[in-house]
């Protein structure tokens, strides 16, 4: 029971990485709040997990600092924050075909993406940051991605979100550590979801083909790895971005 008692919010909690989180916390003791925008899956995971869910637009900073408010005013604490909510709009900055502009990413798939995977890691962690302090100690986790760290073809926004948490990790490491907490952040690779397994077989083939342990990483082993870095055994680790991804380089 490495997190007994502890007060755990987990943003994107309701499917996926962010569910094997919710799950793991739950089991290790942990009094876990999850939010997400999916009503209908927020509230079987709950009912299924015995956990508290709460539909939350992370990208909204009312809607998070209201969220907040409620769990600090249950719980009397927050101990951990897992920004684990992320969204996709994959495009290319440009594509030209014989000679002409034929299409480009919009300005609506940029704001969104940067709006939910980096400004909403900036609201709760502001959100959550005050309370952290007053009570002199926590730990906050986001999830960057390999990509963040790597670059990769036509996901101009999602790279720059991501890379983005990786620098707001680093700034906050050094901001909030004198107040006893830590910021770190887990860079996934190829994760057996939802979201990987609606991808053509023949670009699963592919991504599979560049992994050096053969297969793809499961939610679970993403958890783990939040897991170790919400618990005390990482007492002494912030600042870090600890790749979860079986060895990938994006790109090779």
């Amino acid at each position: 029971m490495r997190l007994q008692g502890k007060v755990a919010l987990i943003t994107g909690g309701a499917a996926g990485i962010g569910k094997a989180t919710v799950r793991k916390f739950v089991e290790q003791g942990a009094v876990v709040h999850f939010c997400d925008l999916d009503r209908a899956a927020g509230k079987k995971t709950a009912e299924e997990l015995g956990c508290k869910f709460a539909a939350v637009d992370v990208s909204d900073r009312a809607a998070v600092q209201d969220w907040v408010d409620k769990i600090v005013e249950e719980t009397g604490r927050i101990d951990i924050l897992v920004n684990n909510a992320g969204v996709l709009r994959d495009g290319m900055l440009v594509k030209v075909k014989e000679g002409e502009l034929v299409k480009q990413m919009s300005e609506a798939d940029f704001d969104s993406v940067i709006n939910v995977n980096l400004k909403g890691v900036f609201n709760c962690t502001q959100a959550v940051a005050p309370v952290m302090i007053r009570q002199q100690g926590g730990a906050v986790i986001s999830a960057t991605s390999v990509v963040g760290l790597d670059g990769n073809f036509g996901q101009t926004n999602y790279v720059a979100s991501k890379a983005g948490v990786v620098g707001l990790t680093k700034v906050w490491a050094r901001e909030l550590g004198r107040y006893n907490i830590r910021v770190n952040a887990v860079a996934p690779g190829s994760i057996l979801t939802d979201m990987l397994e609606s991808m053509p077989e023949k670009v699963l083939d592919n991504l599979k083909s560049h992994q050096p342990l053969g297969r793809f990483g499961l939610p679970e082993e993403v958890a783990n790895v939040y897991l170790f870095l919400a618990s005390d055994e990482a007492s002494f680790v912030s600042g870090a971005v600890l790749r979860v991804d079986g060895g990938l380089v994006v790109g090779t």
